[in-house]
């Protein structure tokens, strides 16, 4: 088997190189710790968690959930460490996290086919590698990614708005217009505002609780994309001659325009998902919720992705890489993890994986292949693909990535476990036809009430 390269010893760096170690192929893993420090992990033992500890829901009717059931099915080395270090938490995933990683440490240095090197990788290699080194990437190999990706290839923090669930808003209210009438029609949907509803609004935001962020990740911002909650504050009309103004919309309710109008985006060709125009924020999850449904037309908003501003080195995924993550340049050079365009430990541990599979293929001969979209990794490869490379952001797993179901189904949670259902008999399916072996055997979670994980060969056809 072949010596290959897997850059950076965090979670997709250590599910890409136990992928290809299991499959035969020997491995160096770098990791620059300890000698080169990073400002947010504490200790040099791999796949640190940084932030949470919580790996979020199990549920099959959670998007998280359903990742870690196709995860499951793929071998995750992640998973199993997870499980061996796990808190109680109802039905989620959370662990202690010194003990995971101490998990982790001893799980991949411990296989025959690993060998970890402590040192930083300055350049990009020149042979089949991974690069999953994730959002605090050092600045020499920054300088190296952007010399072979060009200068609209890298970005340095996220700015990014929520994404509601087209299914979540009401269309009596909200109502389908570009200003003055140009572009498509069904580009945009708009929420209007009176001068009291705007004034609630404004009184909300400004007292709704803010994430401060780490030290090391604060940043100056642009002042054409200010955290929504920073323009509040610095007037009145400061939102209604920004990202709410009304101008070039007429309500047809009224004919009119109204005070003020909050614009959704679509997010994706169809129309599932919705971009909050303008609305990029360190609210806390909770807030956006609260203050958000207080738009008209939201008020049972579903939210897919919530808004985020923080310190995160990432890629222009769908204009300079292919579908599974290499320049065209460098097809053997995978990129994987948060690097990518993913959000969450969940997400980066599956692109880990996913170019693990990938990069043993190509060295085999075989082509590379991703999942179809009807499972979630493989919606969330379809969304890093054909996003707008103009205005790409990160995304985490949500329903949203998916194809609906050929009838209607009203009860959300039994949608959606249907649709997870369908997803790992997708799965079950194509890693029969691409003749790919899982490693190991799906795991079982242990203990957690009411997230068992159904085996796929028994899920109903």
């Amino acid at each position: 088997m072949a010596q290959l390269l897997v850059v950076g010893g965090g979670l997709a760096g250590c599910e890409a190189a136990w992928q290809l170690a299991e499959r035969g192929h020997r491995v160096s893993l770098l990791e620059m710790r300890p000698a080169q420090r990073t400002p947010a992990h504490g200790s040099d033992r791999l796949a640190e968690l940084v932030c949470t500890n919580s790996l979020k829901s199990e549920e099959l009717s959670n998007a998280h959930g359903l990742l870690k059931a196709e995860m499951r099915a793929l071998g995750s080395v992640v998973l199993r460490a997870a499980d061996a270090a796990r808190l109680p938490a109802g039905t989620a995933l959370a662990v202690d996290r010194d003990l995971f990683s101490a998990n982790m440490t001893d799980l991949v240095t411990g296989h025959a086919n690993i060998r970890v090197e402590r040192r930083e990788m300055t350049t990009l290699p020149e042979g089949p590698a991974i690069v999953a080194t994730g959002p605090l990437t050092s600045d020499a190999l920054s300088e190296s990614i952007a010399e072979l990706l060009g200068d609209d290839g890298l970005a340095f923090y996220d700015a990014i708005a929520p994404i509601v669930s087209h299914d979540s808003i009401d269309l009596g209210i909200a109502f389908f217009a570009s200003r003055y009438g140009k572009g498509a029609g069904e580009d945009y949907l708009n929420c209007p505002l009176n001068r009291e509803e705007y004034a609630a609004f404004l009184a909300a935001l400004r007292a709704a609780d803010s994430y401060p962020g780490h030290e090391w990740e604060n940043i100056p911002y642009f002042e054409g994309c200010l955290p929504v909650e920073a323009m509040a504050a610095r007037g009145e009309d400061t939102l209604r001659f920004g990202p709410m103004k009304p101008v070039g919309l007429s309500d047809p309710r009224t004919g009119r325009e109204a005070y003020a109008v909050v614009q959704l985006r679509r997010e994706d060709r169809a129309g599932r998902m919705w971009n909050l125009v303008g609305f990029q924020t360190r609210l806390r999850t909770a807030e956006q919720r609260r203050v958000l449904r207080m738009i008209p037309g939201l008020a049972e908003a579903e939210f897919l992705r919530y808004g985020s501003i923080h310190r995160n080195t990432y890629l222009n995924f769908p204009g300079c890489l292919s579908a599974w993550g290499a320049p065209a340049s460098r097809p053997d050079l995978i990129f994987a993890g948060q690097l990518t365009g993913v959000e969450g430990y969940t997400e980066s541990s599956a692109s880990g994986i996913l170019a693990g599979i990938n990069l043993d293929r190509m060295v085999r001969g075989q082509a590379p292949v991703v999942p179809p979209a009807t499972t979630m990794l493989g919606g969330l490869c379809r969304y890093l693909r054909q996003a707008s490379p103009s205005a790409f952001q990160p995304m985490n797993s949500n329903f949203g990535l998916l194809d609906g179901l050929d009838r209607e189904i009203r009860d959300r949670t039994g949608r959606r476990e249907l649709i997870a259902r369908r997803a790992l008999l997708s799965l079950e399916a194509w890693l029969r036809e691409q003749g790919i072996e899982p490693i190991g055997q799906p795991l079982q979670p242990a203990g957690a009430a009411g997230a068992a994980i159904l085996p796929m060969s028994g899920l109903p056809r």
